[in-house]
């Protein structure tokens, strides 16, 4: 595919000293040869001291990698959380965060009263978790979660009642715990969802958001030391929908969480998945599939926190466009932290241009502030079908509408099969082929 990015950083990454710095390091007998470097730190992740540290160019700082002025608080360490609305100032679609979204189709989700009729919530399949309706006074709300932008801060001051789903200390869930969250109302409304798996635990929550709505979401999820959650949000809205979901988790020691993510309706769709390392021993799993037709915008983005040492998170998100103004966006921010030595992360994103018109936005941003890693990546790609696979299929007697079909399945294909709930998986299949034939492949 066309218009691709890479950039890797591996303990096997050369230091700009080059061979004989090295050769000099094991003279000495250092212990730290061999392990990642990063240009500016010392091998114990120290920044150097008289190094790049940036010069003031009109009050704003130079990034430490180039001339160009940022504003400091772009580093995602250092954004704004609150759960106060007055501390985000009103949105002109300007900021770093909101410079792809289309302001003016959020009907009201960041300028009104989130006074509107929430969805309906609707838990069924697993025996053994519990499932509890609470008030906003619930001292669990909030403890794991923090707003990061205006839309999911009032979509906090504005709900009324949580929906709480604990999966109890070194239980496994008898069943996929399946939540059918149904709109009904175009009025701006807010929601709150809690899922927790405590200790030892294990369970796949499904979040099936459908109806119609104008919603301001925010999913908060603990995933305790030991314990293992998959979390899969699907949005199969009507075609005028409109979703801002925050989806924010935190990682205890040695857990695994697995967040999935499927955007095939609804008119305008922002997710912003993150996950936030507060232990060692963690891994973390992040999967997205989004599929969009003419005029929808489809858009994520996610941050992988790495806070702690010795943890591990693995990102892949696919899209398909097709039809006039399709837009999606796909904004993938990992954060590698003084004290996280010992990281081991990458990151990618690849979009399929299926017709003229379409637009996909791509930014894998990586921001390391320690050189002692394992390894850290990225990569982004966005093009048109593979010429040579296509003539592949087709010396094989296969039609070519036939083999553009076969490409943009095992293309997507992928994520589908990260769900491991056979039920959905099939459903979501059968979805696929209805976005495919609209679009006359």
């Amino acid at each position: 595919m066309a218009e691709t990015t890479q950039t890797d950083i591996t303990p096997d990454t050369p230091l700009d000293g080059g061979a004989s710095a090295l050769d000099e390091k094991a003279r000495l007998g250092s212990a730290t040869i061999g392990r990642a470097a990063i240009d500016g730190f010392t091998e114990e992740g120290e920044r150097l001291p008289g190094g790049d540290d940036g010069t003031e160019q009109l009050g704003l700082k130079k990034h430490s990698h180039g001339n160009a002025p940022v504003i400091p608080e772009a580093s995602r360490g250092e954004r704004r959380r609150s759960f106060d609305l007055a501390d985000f100032p009103p949105l002109t679609g300007q900021e770093e965060d909101w410079r792809f979204t289309p302001l003016k189709r959020l009907r009201g989700l960041h300028t009104d009263d989130l006074t509107g009729r929430a969805p309906a919530v609707e838990v069924t399949g697993a025996t053994n978790v519990r499932v509890e309706t609470v008030g906003r006074d619930d001292s669990r709300l909030g403890t794991a979660a923090t707003p990061e932008d205006r839309v999911s801060a009032a979509a906090w001051n504005a709900f009324t009642e949580a929906t709480v789903i604990t999966v109890p200390r070194e239980t496994s869930a008898d069943g996929e715990v399946m939540v059918r969250i149904t709109g009904s109302s175009a009025d701006p409304a807010a929601q709150y969802v809690l899922i927790r798996a405590e200790q030892f635990s294990k369970a796949v929550v499904v979040l099936d958001h459908v109806g119609s709505v104008a919603l301001a979401q925010n999913v908060e999820i603990v995933v305790e030391d030991g314990a293992e959650l998959t979390v899969v949000s699907v949005q199969e809205w009507d075609d005028d929908a409109v979703h801002v979901s925050s989806q924010q988790a935190r990682i205890g020691r040695d857990a695994r969480y697995k967040h999935v993510v499927v955007s095939l309706g609804g008119d305008l769709v922002r997710l912003t998945p993150s996950s936030v390392f507060s232990a060692p021993g963690a891994e973390v799993e992040m999967y997205g599939l989004y599929f969009a037709d003419a005029g929808q915008h489809l858009e994520q983005r996610l941050l992988v926190d790495h806070a702690t040492p010795n943890c591990t998170s693995r990102v892949t998100y696919k899209g398909a466009l097709q039809g006039q103004d399709a837009h999606t966006v796909w904004v993938g921010d990992v954060l590698i932290r003084k004290a996280a030595e010992g990281t081991d992360t990458y990151e990618t994103n690849r979009n399929l241009l299926l017709t003229d018109g379409a637009r996909s936005d791509s930014v894998p941003n990586l921001e390391i502030e320690t050189g002692l890693i394992e390894g850290a990546g990225h990569a982004s790609a966005t093009g048109r079908f593979d010429d040579e696979h296509l003539f592949y299929l087709m010396a094989r007697g296969i039609p070519e509408k036939a083999a553009r079909r076969l490409v943009v399945r095992g293309f997507l294909t992928e994520v589908i099969q990260q769900i491991r709930v056979p039920a959905l998986e099939e459903r979501l299949s059968e979805s696929l082929e209805r976005e495919l034939a609209a679009g006359n492949l």
